[in-house]
């Protein structure tokens, strides 16, 4: 029990038992004294110890104070101190909760002063004059308690009852007390330190999952590692094309980047590069290596590279939208290995997405913005916003195939939120956040941008203007226009539904371009992010929307002939009249879909963190919390592919030999992709090539040359400015050229030699 005290404020403990003798001793004036005897036998001291001065929980420890702050004679369990003098204010003898003290102030209890060195005599009544350490907890110094007179001196002589002065106590040695000190923490060395740093590193989030990222593209697109200077995934044409693109930029930017858009395939005509989408973003990866081989190797590795960049662009988005870790992992995987895209293995133009999902992150993150928790001003950060810039600026130069959807969905996004912005100021009358700084970042970083676009949309627009039946019409869109049931068809490439969806494939027009399932799984759990979900209601309809208007759009002219959705956008927009195949925009439907899901999955992986948090015992929970890990299985699982791998044909002897400019027969579109890839060694001037459309002197060629040799083509070729034409005898197989190979030439004014599996007339 505790009793107030009137006047103080304080509670202290009832006294009972001794206690409350001592107290009635004390209100008398008379002090009272400690048991001697059991003071000498047992070693201790009355001199209060951190150990009886520590507070007690469930106790009271408050103590009376004296009209000048000090504190009264009471201990911290009850007993109060006897003052000297019948009631003299006393001098604290020190904290003992700390350990330091004043070493000058003698105790009232005791009757002595203390020694100057912290020390005090003990009492005398127990006839012994040994110093008594109290411990302290703060400093880790000591206290010494003076005994006073009547203790006598340490050499046994008594000093008279009424001298009041006490010994002085010798200082200690300092040294004396070393082996009790704590050991000095070792300072680290700076191997240490580097290798903390490095510790940390690997164990960082997005070390994790860049490393995660990479891994699951080796397995996934398994086998394109195994044999990657010999094999090309899905088949060996647009690959080889696109093995020849990566080279020819890194070569020639090394070499004469003023010839870039000037190609040495397509000879003679201009702007060359820009007859289909370039890959110029990867021509740092086309500076290593040279010859067909080191292309093919470039390619499988940047292949690979680009699932991973995918994977982990979509999961930096969802992380920063505000989607937990599994969540955003689970968006990652289906945006990367959705079902449709396995029909999309042999371009790599279209599987280079990876750069759209990671700038909308750096983006989002620098304006600091997420679909959780809304614009908060205070993680704003233009150094992410230059980045985010930079990255779409390098996404949009692999290719407008899908940078120009990108580029536009950029613009809009602007535009709306300088719209919102100022919608936002005039209904509040406040500004809100954004700082000159992130202006600026978004000023420079746009006109980077848009910079970037106009330089390479301006040698497609001289190809246009150069070749204007190259221009794509409404009737070619209506050619690739996927019709609904492609949303639930999957391509042959897919180890799940690829050969139980082999009817449903059968009965589409041009099934590569209309297969766009994005995943049964990834249907179901967006569909579940529609009502269990950490997106907010609004955000979940805002991203259904968008995945109904993206369906709509990829559906070309097949919804409602495209009147209100896609024949609007490729009669209007810049450029769009180049996009040949509508199913493309799948992209972004996977992408919204993968979101739904993420939000799903978060739920999901917050609730069983609450449930395994609750349970006592929490047995079930590290079931529960591997069971959160089976969305992202499924969603692998339904990625998994059959893709072949064939073999890239063998480069001609002659390819290495001859001088340009050549004519490689017979000339097609399946073939001349090979010869452009075969002409990676030392890019010698090539009349054939292979893009998206074929120039009309290229058809001129090939009509032409059927009768080759004979004067007419000679003459021709010899316009052209061809110097030499490489004959395959492997190709010629029922070909007018199986009748003509062997036949002589001295009267063309040209000649013939054999070089390996082929023949090369010179001009």
């Amino acid at each position: 029990m505790t009793t107030g005290q009137p006047g103080t404020g304080k509670a202290q403990p009832t006294p009972t038992g001794t206690d409350a003798e001592t107290r009635s001793a004390s209100a008398s004036g008379t002090p009272a004294q400690p048991d001697r005897t059991s003071d000498a036998v047992s070693g201790k001291t009355s001199a209060p110890t951190a150990e009886t001065t520590a507070p007690i929980a469930g106790a009271v420890t408050d103590q009376p104070r004296s009209s000048d702050g000090g504190t009264t004679g009471a201990t911290t369990s009850g007993d109060p101190q006897p003052s000297q003098g019948g009631g003299a204010k006393e001098e604290p003898a020190g904290d003992a909760a700390t350990g330091e003290g004043d070493g000058r102030k003698g105790s009232a209890a005791t009757g002595g002063t203390a020694a100057k060195d912290g020390t005090a005599a003990k009492d005398g009544t127990d006839g012994g004059s040994e110093d008594v350490p109290v411990k302290g907890t703060g400093s880790g110094k000591g206290r010494w308690w003076s005994r006073g007179r009547r203790a006598g001196r340490t050499d046994g002589q008594a000093k008279p009852d009424g001298d009041t002065k006490t010994d002085e106590a010798k200082p200690d040695d300092p040294d004396r007390w070393e082996a009790f000190a704590s050991a000095p923490e070792p300072r680290p060395s700076i191997v240490t330190r580097a290798g903390g740093a490095v510790g940390r590193f690997l164990i960082h989030e997005w070390t994790l999952a860049t490393l995660g990222a990479l891994a699951l593209a080796v397995l996934m697109t398994w086998p394109t590692l195994r044999y990657p200077r010999y094999t090309l995934p899905q088949d060996y044409w647009d690959p080889s094309l696109q093995a020849w693109q990566m080279a020819w930029s890194g070569h020639i930017l090394l070499a004469e980047p003023a010839r870039l858009w000037q190609s040495n395939t397509f000879f003679p005509e201009l702007w060359s590069f820009a007859f289909s989408d370039t890959l110029l973003g990867y021509a740092p990866a086309g500076m290593l290596g040279s010859g067909p081989e080191d292309a093919v190797l470039r390619y499988n590795i940047m292949f690979v590279l680009a699932h991973a960049l995918a994977t982990l662009g979509a999961y930096a988005l969802a992380r920063q939208l505000g989607a937990g870790r599994i969540g955003a992992a689970v968006a990652g995987v289906s945006y990367t290995y959705a079902p449709w895209l396995l029909a999309q293995a042999g371009h790599l133009h279209v599987l280079s997405n990876g750069g759209i999902p990671l700038a909308l992150a750096m983006l989002a993150r620098g304006h600091g913005w997420s679909l959780r928790h809304g614009y908060r001003p205070e993680r704003r950060h233009d150094g992410w916003v230059y980045a985010g810039w930079l990255v779409a600026a390098w996404q949009l130069s692999l290719g407008f195939g899908i940078g120009l959807p990108f580029a536009y969905f950029l613009a809009c996004a602007v535009i709306v939120t300088a719209v919102l912005y100022y919608a936002r100021r005039l209904r509040t009358g406040q500004a809100v956040p954004f700082g000159r700084r992130l202006f600026l970042a978004d000023l420079l970083g746009g006109l980077f941008f848009a910079g970037v676009g106009l330089l390479m949309a301006f040698p497609f627009f001289k190809v246009t203007e150069l070749h204007p039946y190259a221009e794509r019409t409404i009737d070619d869109i209506s050619i690739f226009s996927p019709p609904a049931s492609g949303f639930v068809t999957a391509p042959a490439e897919s180890r799940i539904w690829g050969g139980l969806h082999e009817g449903a494939r059968a009965a589409l027009p041009w099934h590569p371009e209309m297969t766009l399932l994005p995943g049964f799984v990834l249907y179901a759990l967006a569909a579940g992010g529609l009502f269990f979900s950490v997106w907010r209601l609004r955000h979940r309809l805002l991203l259904l929307a968008g995945v109904l208007v993206t369906m709509a759009f990829a559906m070309g002219t097949r919804f409602f002939d495209g009147t209100f959705t896609y024949v609007p956008l490729f009669e209007h927009l810049p450029g769009w009249n180049g996009l040949r195949t509508p199913g493309r925009l799948m992209l972004w439907t996977t992408l919204l879909l993968g979101l739904l899901a993420a939000g799903a999955v978060t739920a999901l992986t917050d609730r069983v963190r609450e449930l395994t948090a609750q349970r006592i015992p929490s047995w079930p929970g590290p079931w529960l919390r591997t069971a959160t890990l089976l969305p992202l299985l499924l969603v692998a699982v339904e990625g998994l592919n059959t893709t072949p791998h064939p073999v890239v044909p063998t480069q001609p002897a002659a390819m290495r030999s001859t001088e340009g400019p050549l004519l490689v027969l017979p000339s097609n579109q399946s073939l001349d992709q090979h010869v452009m890839l075969w002409s990676t060694s030392g890019f010698p001037d090539v009349v054939n090539g292979g893009s998206g459309f074929t120039p009309r002197q290229l058809d001129d060629v090939r009509r032409v040359s059927q009768s080759f040799p004979d004067q007419t083509s000679v003459d021709y070729l010899r316009t052209l400015g061809v110097r030499s034409v490489v004959l395959l005898r492997g190709q010629v197989v029922g070909t007018p050229w199986e009748i003509t190979i062997d036949a002589p030439v001295e009267s063309l004014g040209i000649t013939r030699q054999d070089v390996g599996d082929a023949v090369v007339y010179r001009l």
